[in-house]
C-alpha cells in the first residue's frame, strides 16, 4: 500500500517533467513554523541560491541532488541530508523527488537568516 507521500511524489514527478521550468511542490503540513513539502525535480534543474530556514533537512524520495553552499553534498535515495545555515542551491542530477522539512523561526533567531 502506498503512503501519501509516495503518492504525492509519483503525481508531482509527473508534473515536473511536463512542467516548462521542471518543478513541482506541494506543502504537506503546516503546524505553527513547522513546514514539510514534497518537491520534484527534472533532471539538470537548479533550484538557484536561497537562504536556509533556521532548521532543515532533506529526505531524498526518489533521485540524487546536489546540494551546494557553504560545502558541497550529494544526496541519493533514501539518505537524510540536514541543512546548514548558509545560502545553498540544490541541483536535481537525476528526476528527484524530496521531502523539504523546515523550522521557519526559532524564539531569539530571525527566519531564513544567511548565517547564524
Amino acid at each position: 500500500m502506498a503512503t501519501i507521500i509516495e503518492t504525492k511524489s509519483v503525481a508531482l514527478l509527473e508534473a515536473a517533467l511536463a512542467a516548462e521550468n521542471g518543478r513541482q511542490a506541494k506543502l504537506l503540513a503546516k503546524d505553527g513554523p513547522l513546514r514539510q513539502t514534497v518537491i520534484a525535480l527534472r533532471a539538470g534543474v537548479t533550484l538557484a541560491e536561497h537562504n536556509s530556514p533556521p532548521a532543515a533537512s532533506v529526505f531524498l524520495l526518489k533521485g540524487r541532488v546536489k546540494i551546494s553552499g557553504q560545502e558541497e553534498a550529494i544526496v541519493e535515495e533514501g539518505e537524510l541530508e540536514i541543512l546548514t545555515h548558509f545560502r545553498h542551491s540544490v541541483e536535481a542530477l537525476e528526476d528527484s523527488v524530496f521531502l523539504l522539512t523546515t523550522v521557519t523561526s526559532l524564539e531569539g533567531t530571525d527566519s531564513h537568516s544567511e548565517e547564524r
